[in-house]
C-alpha cells in the first residue's frame, strides 16, 4: 500500500513537518529504516536511530523535540505507538478481500452466515451455527454445532472450537487455538483409578480478545469458562475450566491457569505463571516470569514474584540475602 505523509497525518489526525508528499510504501523499524519506509519512534532508548534512519516518514509524538537535524518526513501524533497499531489496522483492512466460500468446505444448511464472510478450503461450520458479519475464517478450521461467532473477527488456520461455544465480536483467535476442549476433571475411585467427568458447559469469549496460537481454553463440566472483554493471551496458554478471567488483563507464553480460579481485571502475568485453582486475584495484580500462585491475591495492584509467589520487594530482600549466604 502507498500513502503520503499528507495522507497518513489524515487518518491518524496528526500533523506534517516537512514534505506532505513524501511517499512510503512499506514499514521497518527505526533502526533498520530505508528511503519508501515508514517508521515509528516512541521509545526514548531509540532516539539515537532518529537522526540515522534514512527513511522517508517517521511517526513520533506530538510533544518530541528533535535535538538534531532529522532526514525523515516527520508525522505528529498524539500517540505514536498507538497511531501505529491504528494504522496497521487501517492498512489491513484495506487489503481484505471477501468471498462467501469456496467448494472445499463444508457450511450445514443451518447455519446462519452473515455479510461478506470469508471461509476457506477445508472449513466445517456445523448446525445451527451463527457467524456474523465480515467474519473471515481461514483454512481447516471447524465450528461445532450451536456455535455463535460475532462481527468482524479473524479465526486463523487450524483453529477447533467445539460445538456450544459463544464468541463475540471483533475476536482473533491465532492458528492453532482450540476452543471448548473438556477440561482435566477426574474423579478418584476406591480402587485408584480415575472416572472421567463429562463436560457439558462452554466457553464465552467476550468482545475485543485476542488469543495466540495453540492456547487452550477448556469447557466447563457445568457453567461456563468465561473470557471477558478486551483480554489479550499469549502463544501456548492453558485455561482450565471455569476460570474466569477479567477485562483487560493480559498474560504471556506459557502460562497455566488451574480451574475454578478467578482472575481480575488488568491484570498483567508474565511468561510461564502458574496459577492454582480455585483462587481469586485481585484486579491490576502483576505477576513475574516463572512465578507460581498459591493462594489469594487480596490486594489491588500488588506485584508479586518467585513460587511461591511473594510481594516483589519481599522476593528481591530475600534474594539478596540467600545470594549472600551462598557466597559466604
Amino acid at each position: 500500500m502507498e500513502f503520503t505523509a499528507r495522507q497518513l497525518a489524515e487518518v491518524l489526525h496528526g500533523t506534517v513537518e516537512g514534505n506532505p508528499d513524501a511517499i512510503a510504501t512499506g514499514f521497518a523499524k527505526i533502526e533498520h529504516g530505508k528511503p519508501g519506509q515508514l517508521c515509528f519512534y516512541a521509545n526514548p532508548k531509540y532516539e539515537q536511530y532518529v537522526y540515522t534512519s534514512r527513511a522517508s516518514i517517521l511517526l513520533v509524538n506530538s510533544d518530541f523535540v528533535p535535538k538534531s537535524p532529522v532526514t525523515p518526513t516527520l508525522v505528529r501524533v498524539e500517540n505514536a505507538y498507538s497511531a501505529l497499531a491504528e494504522l496497521l489496522n487501517y492498512t489491513a483492512s484495506q487489503k481484505k478481500a471477501y468471498r462467501r466460500h469456496r467448494g472445499r468446505c463444508h457450511i450445514a444448511c443451518s447455519a446462519r452466515i452473515g455479510r461478506r464472510v470469508w471461509v476457506g478450503d477445508f472449513v466445517t461450520i456445523g448446525k445451527k451455527c451463527k457467524v456474523g458479519d465480515c467474519t473471515k475464517i481461514y483454512d481447516n478450521v471447524t465450528i461445532g454445532e450451536g456455535t455463535v461467532i460475532g462481527k468482524n473477527c479473524i479465526i486463523y488456520p487450524g483453529v477447533h472450537i467445539f460445538p456450544g461455544m459463544v464468541i463475540g465480536d471483533r475476536v482473533i483467535l491465532h492458528a492453532g487455538c482450540i476452543i471448548g476442549d473438556d477440561g482435566f476433571g477426574n474423579a478418584p475411585q476406591p480402587d485408584g483409578s480415575w472416572k472421567k467427568i463429562e463436560h457439558v458447559g462452554n466457553v464465552i469469549i467476550c468482545d475485543d480478545v485476542e488469543i495466540g496460537s495453540n492456547t487452550t481454553i477448556d469447557k466447563a463440566p457445568m457453567e461456563s469458562t468465561i473470557i471477558e472483554k478486551g483480554v489479550r493471551i499469549d502463544n501456548l496458554c492453558q485455561i482450565a475450566h471455569n476460570v474466569v478471567v477479567g477485562e483487560n488483563t493480559a498474560m504471556a507464553a506459557q502460562t497455566g491457569i488451574a480451574g475454578s480460579t478467578k482472575i481480575g481485571k488488568n491484570c498483567i502475568l508474565a511468561g510461564q505463571v502458574g496459577v492454582v485453582g480455585h483462587i481469586n486475584i485481585a484486579d491490576h495484580t502483576t505477576i513475574g516470569a516463572q512465578s507460581g500462585v498459591m493462594g489469594n491475591v487480596r490486594t489491588s495492584g500488588s506485584t508479586l514474584f518467585g513460587s511461591p509467589a511473594i510481594a516483589h520487594r519481599t522476593y528481591l530482600r530475600a534474594y539478596a540475602k540467600f545470594k549472600q549466604s551462598a557466597e559466604d
